[in-house]
């Protein structure tokens, strides 16, 4: 049974911004996140705007949104075939499983300037 869908989009010169802050992506992003977009060379943005756009998506398919979570307690990576999954931890994992989540299915897109993520949260 689904339980909630969020969208997200995200223009990615916000991300460049963040990236020009000290410190600031590491508020936002868990470091397996930062260090695979980072990889990515001039992706980088690109890439983290998918994964924050995918944080947003989380919270609204939750239909409580993200007070109360850390960000960081959310990653977003790629499996073996490339295929984006979201890692929950600590808060982000409390709350998943206090409205009765099960499984989440994650999808990304992005061009050039914008990102935008699609989460769907099963019981």
């Amino acid at each position: 049974m689904i339980l909630g869908i969020g969208v997200d989009v995200v223009h990615v010169r916000r991300i460049e911004h963040w990236l020009s802050v000290k410190g600031l992506p590491e508020r936002f992003f868990h470091p397996a996140e930062l260090q695979s977009a980072l990889l990515r060379g001039s992706a980088a943005a690109l890439s983290l705007a998918a994964r924050f756009a995918a944080k947003e998506a989380f919270g609204k398919a939750l239909g409580t949104g993200l007070r109360g979570i850390q960000l960081t307690d959310i990653c977003v990576i790629n499996n073996h075939n490339g295929r984006p999954d979201i890692e929950l931890r600590g808060s982000a994992l409390e709350r998943f499983r206090s409205v009765g989540g099960g499984t989440l299915h994650l999808s990304l897109t992005h061009e050039r300037d914008n990102a935008i993520a699609m989460v769907v949260m099963e019981a």
